[in-house]
């Protein structure tokens, strides 16, 4: 097991997922930071750091190719930029990036959530997902979804997904822990 003393999750702290990742690393004692910009409102406020202009813009890609790469397009254009950029820094500072959503026909995952999916593609990183309609998990290997029940191993990972939390979902983090950690310590 690992000890718990030297993990972090980094994330983004929104309603959701992000908040329920939060809630658990709280309850286990593991550090939490939330990488967040001026203007946004996070759900948590445990671990806050608001990154500047500078910190943000290391982040920035063209909006060109976040909409191929999604095979989608985007409205609220400077909102979103701003949450793609954050959305690097969890998945930079995180090595095990793990999310909760809905896995689309095209290997993508449904929303904004999808970004740090395709980020994580993209700088190889060890990548699970819980698919909410399909109750399971999935880890990317060689190209392609696999099923696969994950256990967090590393000191540093990113948790992220949906603002639309099923139950199933939170069962399935709340499992996650135990199955990494084992049962939270009370103090």
């Amino acid at each position: 097991m690992t000890d718990i003393s030297k993990i972090t999750l980094y994330s983004g702290g929104h309603k959701g997922a992000e908040a329920e990742f939060g809630k658990l690393a709280e309850a286990w004692h593991i550090k939490e930071v939330n990488i967040s910009f001026e203007g946004h409102n996070a759900e948590r406020t445990r671990g806050v750091r608001v990154l500047n202009r500078e910190e943000l813009q290391k982040g920035d890609v063209s909006m060109e190719i976040v909409s191929k790469r999604m095979k989608r397009t985007y409205s609220q254009m400077d909102k979103i930029r701003k949450v793609i950029q954050s959305i690097f820094h969890m998945v930079n500072s995180g090595y095990h990036v793990i999310a909760v959503g809905w896995i689309q026909a095209d290997n993508t995952v449904k929303g904004g959530t999808g970004w740090g999916v395709e980020l994580a593609k993209l700088f190889n990183r060890p990548l699970s997902v819980y698919d909410q309609e399909r109750k399971g998990w999935f880890s990317w290997e060689d190209s392609q979804w696999v099923e696969n029940t994950p256990v967090i191993t590393s000191d540093t990972f990113a948790g992220t997904g949906t603002r639309y939390l099923s139950d199933d979902g939170r069962q399935a983090l709340h499992d996650l822990f135990i199955r990494s950690f084992g049962p939270a310590e009370q103090k």
